[in-house]
């Protein structure tokens, strides 16, 4: 499992996670550049981010991968299997995925966000600035492609996406994007907020193994040579 952070901006902060499945899956995380201990060198675009990723997959031998992410992770880890459809094996989003930039979106979550507020779980993040703005400036360019609703609906892959009911950030959009693609699911664990492995660990980990076994079929060589 190739396992893509959120922000755009954060540095690695999904051990807990991998943590819940580490048992039966191999789960490859890293930090993008301009966050954490990787380079910071002003290259943020979506394009790097994901030959980046792909780089880091075959430094691990892994000839196949589920890709997974956590809030905006979701949408690089969607866009790393329309990239790269013969390595993904399956998508898994926790808490994020979507197609849209959104007004309303956009105001519901900075509402909630001063409103409600936001346990991160302690979580320090430690980036160059410009890595969330280049990273979102360049994630509106790529949901603007003319042809991008026709292929993530052609993208035939097994998909997942666990959300939480109580979620400052509306999950409409994730739903339409489970909609969107021909085996996509999409599951609400209730009350759980945004860092879901904080307060539902026990619901979190039950639907990531049960989506990680819908997949295992479409990736017997994980990390493994071939046979024959």
């Amino acid at each position: 499992m190739l396992m893509f952070n959120g922000g755009p901006g954060c540095n690695d902060y999904l051990a807990p996670v991998s943590a819940l499945i580490e048992d039966i899956a191999r789960v490859i995380r890293f930090e993008p550049r301009g966050c954490g201990r990787s380079d910071w060198d002003g290259n943020y675009s979506l394009d790097v981010l994901l030959d980046d990723a792909d780089a880091v997959r075959q430094a691990h031998g892994a000839r196949a991968c589920v890709v997974a992410g956590h809030s905006f992770g979701v949408n690089a880890a969607l866009a790393y299997a329309l990239r790269f459809p013969s390595v993904a094996s399956g998508i898994i989003g926790i808490a994020g995925g979507n197609l849209v930039n959104d007004r309303s979106w956009n105001e519901a979550y900075r509402r909630g966000l001063q409103e409600v507020g936001e346990d991160t779980g302690g979580a320090v993040f430690h980036a160059d600035p410009r890595v969330n703005r280049d990273g979102n400036q360049s994630w509106r360019e790529f949901i603007q492609g003319p042809n991008l609703f026709r292929t993530v609906a052609d993208l035939d892959l097994p998909a997942t996406f666990i959300n939480g009911s109580a979620d400052i950030r509306p999950n409409w959009p994730t739903r339409q994007l489970a909609a969107l693609l021909p085996q996509g699911h999409y599951f609400e664990i209730e009350g759980a907020a945004h860092h879901i492995w904080l307060t539902h660990p026990g619901e979190l980990d039950h639907r990531l193994r049960q989506a990680i076994h819908r997949m295992s079929s479409n990736q017997p060589t994980i990390g493994r040579p071939p046979t024959g």
